[in-house]
Order: structure tokens, then sequence, then C-alpha cells
């Protein structure tokens, strides 16, 4: 059985097309349908079944699907394990990542270490906590930066080695102009005093921050509500609301003067937990062993140390 045919196999599975995949491939469909058809004489039963409406997995062929993509992303790593022997002169590392960790504690580690290794590549997936977590689980990933709410109803996720994990606190961000721009902190119960723009029930956040309302016998009727964390920041900016943000998610407005982080009073504010995740029993290329180390240090440095290694 050759690599090709479980590339083809693959490249079908994921398309459910035969003119789809051959596209992408950049093959004749009758060359995925001879590989497919080579899988099945190895294997001895059919895989697919054709029709008008594309293809339908068999069985077996179910089977070979859960494997497959497996197998040849374990074999593209192997390819980079002796692409290491040259050393960080070429390479790709795939990253996931949620919530806020984007675009201020990710993409400047990666653009500072883009710089000091500018032959290698990266591929960066925003997803959900659970997905990035599943993706490096399932070998599509080399590493995940994960952002959640720390609350008693926070799911279990598992299966990760979590490298090192920073604990951050939501700050009550607003404008220099605000009202409670003067404070040194500000008690929950004064959040309700103001316009509000939340993130939706989705986020794990708001799920923390809506029961941490209820504990203190507050109704929440927030202003705005949105997916969008980007929206949330551009509403605090226009002056049209406050919202509940980790300072490090508006860092570069609060060092331009353009917001401010007042904290929560009390003990009783909500925290997040940023991990930095690897597979327990994947070894890691050079490249995304040394991206892997530099982000390490990066997290340490924004966080102030409020950092542990967890195994």
């Amino acid at each position: 059985m050759q690599i090709r045919a479980l590339m083809y196999f693959d490249e079908l599975v994921r398309t459910n097309s035969m003119r789809q995949a051959a596209e992408n491939l950049n093959v004749a469909p009758t060359a995925i349908s001879r590989q497919i058809e080579n899988l099945e004489y190895h294997f001895g039963a059919p895989l697919v079944e054709r029709s008008a409406r594309g293809v339908k997995l068999t069985a077996a062929g179910e089977l070979l699907a859960a494997r497959a993509g497996r197998t040849l992303r374990e074999l593209d790593h192997v390819q980079q394990l002796i692409e290491d022997l040259k050393g960080l002169q070429r390479g790709r590392v795939s990253i996931y990542a949620n919530g806020a960790t984007v675009a201020n504690l990710l993409a400047p580690a990666l653009a500072e270490f883009s710089l000091k290794y500018p032959q290698l590549r990266f591929t960066v997936t925003i997803t959900s906590a659970r997905q990035a977590v599943d993706a490096v689980n399932s070998a599509e990933a080399d590493i995940a930066v994960t952002l959640f709410a720390v609350t008693l109803f926070a799911p279990v996720i598992s299966g990760t080695k979590v490298r090192l994990r920073s604990e951050i606190a939501y700050d009550f961000i607003v404008t220099p102009q605000h009202p409670a721009a003067a404070l040194a902190e500000i008690p929950i119960r004064e959040l309700a005093d103001y316009p509000l723009a939340l993130p939706d029930q989705s986020f794990g956040f708001r799920q923390a921050f809506d029961a941490l309302f209820e504990k203190e016998g507050l109704s929440l009727d927030p202003v705005f509500v949105t997916s969008s964390l980007e929206m949330l920041k551009e509403l605090v900016l226009s002056g049209a609301a406050a919202t509940l943000l980790p300072a490090l998610t508006v860092r570069r407005e609060i060092e331009a003067g353009q917001l401010l982080a007042i904290p929560l009073a009390g003990k009783t504010g909500i925290r997040t937990h940023v991990d930095l995740c690897v597979a327990p029993d994947r070894q890691l290329s050079f490249a995304a062993t040394k991206l892997l180390d530099f982000i390490e240090r990066f997290m340490r440095e924004r966080t102030d140390g409020r950092a542990g290694t967890k195994d």
C-alpha cells in the first residue's frame, strides 16, 4: 500500500467529492478512483459508495478514515523531524488558540520569533478551547494556547500536558473620561450602574459573570451583547459602554492612554487561565520545541510572573 493512496483517500473524505479532491491534488479524477480501488483491493473490502450526490463511506471506509488522517500527520511529523537535522532553516508549526490570547499575547510572540527565524512557517487556527485541545491530541496542532474563565462550572479539559498556566484577573475596562476612571478599584455592585458591553452566553467568562451577579442579588442588563471581543473593545473606545476583560487583552490601548483597567474590589472577581498545551506523548519538531520555549518565556514576562508549570 502506498502513502499516495492514503493521501488521495484522506482528501476524498475531506471534500466528499471525486472532482473536488482531484482539483485540490491537481490530478485527474480517474487517478483518485484508481488509488481508492488500490486501497479496496489491499483491504479486501469496499471503502466508498459512489452516487450522483457524491461519495459515502462504508463501515470499512469510516474505520480507515478515522486513522488515515492521523497516520498522514504523523508521517509529516517524521518528515519535520528529519528536516530538524538542518536546524531552524525550514519547518512548519501549527498553533491552535482561542479567546483573546491571539492579538495581545500570541501574535506578538509569533512576530518576534519569526523575525529571528524567517525561514519557518506558521499556521494559526482560531477556535474554542475544547477544539484547540482536541487538535493537539489528534496531532493536527503542535501547540495550543487556551483561555477560559475559572468557575465551579468550567468544563474539565484534559488529555494534554499543560506546559505553563498563567492566571489573569478580569478588570473593569473604561476610557479615561469614564465616571469611574478615578477609582482605584470598583465593587461588583457598582458595575450595574454603568452601560455594559459583554460577550454572549457562549463565553465561559460571561457565564461566570452572570453567576457572580446572581450571587450578589443583582440583575444584569447589558446594553450590548456580542460574540466579538474586538467589538467589545471598540464599543468601550467609543465611550458607549464599559466592559470586563483581562488588562492583557487591551494592553496596547492602555499603554497608549486610550483605556484604563480598574481592578474589581474584594476577592470575588473573575479569573482566567491561559494554558500553553502540548500532547503528552508526542515528540515535537525542533522548530515547534523552540517556539514552545519562546512562547513560555513570553507568557511569563507578559503576565508578570504569575504563572506556574503544570505536569
